[in-house]
């Protein structure tokens, strides 16, 4: 069985992080914190590639595109399927890199404090051209229209496979659906999970982690997780 679970919960970590990721930190903190990039990675003037690539007008960036580093194939992998950095894919990436994208040979294990992180985003989007012009994600953006095949909406999910495939994401987000600080992703409309996931998947809503994560789920996992978090409790 696919370990969907896996990837369900890095969607899960890319919506989680977006409060804490829009408003970014304090980046004179963050500048303390770039210690623990130091080793691996140069950001500033005259900076180079080194055990990592350079940091370097790093936001709107695709993953994997630094001329003349040589990434691993996971990163490759990632960047071929569409996550660029911004802010809330970066947050989501500093908490646990492995999980946003599996495989990579980074030995950093991730900061887990929420503030640490926007610090850190704050000081690494200040070495980013024009900084208050690059666009960022929108999460929470709802499509107001589709053509989603009725055929699609008409699958009926499994939501004990739902269950099963979402242990990952509840690790993130809560199943009885208080929202501190994490976007709640239960008790929606089975139709309305259901075409938010498509929307991702044909890349008509926009978000570099929900669309690589969407892609790699099918019609009925798509079906059986909006089945499974419309009722928790059922």
């Amino acid at each position: 069985m696919r370990r969907a679970a896996l990837f369900v919960c890095a969607a899960a970590a890319g919506l989680a992080q977006a409060a804490a990721a829009q408003t970014l930190g304090d980046a004179e903190a963050g500048a303390a914190r770039f210690d623990q990039c130091a080793g691996c990675h140069v950001i500033g003037p005259d900076a180079e590639n080194g055990i990592g690539p350079h940091l370097n007008d790093l936001f709107g960036r695709p993953a994997a595109s630094v001329a003349g580093f040589r990434y691993s194939r996971a990163f490759q992998r990632a960047g071929a399927k569409g996550l660029e950095w911004h802010a809330d894919t970066l947050s989501a990436f500093l908490e646990n890199p492995r999980q946003i994208v599996p495989g990579t040979r980074m030995s950093f294990r991730g900061i887990a404090d929420a503030q640490e992180r926007a610090d850190l985003i704050a000081y690494l989007r200040d070495f980013s051209a024009s900084p208050a012009d690059i666009p960022e994600a929108d999460p929470t953006a709802q499509p107001t229209d589709h053509d989603l095949d009725p055929a699609i909406l008409a699958i009926q999910g499994d939501p004990e496979y739902g269950e099963y495939l979402s242990g990952e994401c509840t690790s993130c987000h809560s199943r009885e659906g208080s929202d501190d600080g994490i976007p709640s992703i239960v008790f929606w409309p089975e139709d309305d999970f259901v075409v938010a996931m498509h929307a991702y998947k044909a890349g008509l809503r926009k978000h570099p982690v929900m669309e690589m994560i969407a892609g790699r789920l099918n019609d009925e996992e798509i079906a059986a997780l909006a089945a499974y978090f419309a009722d928790p409790d059922g």
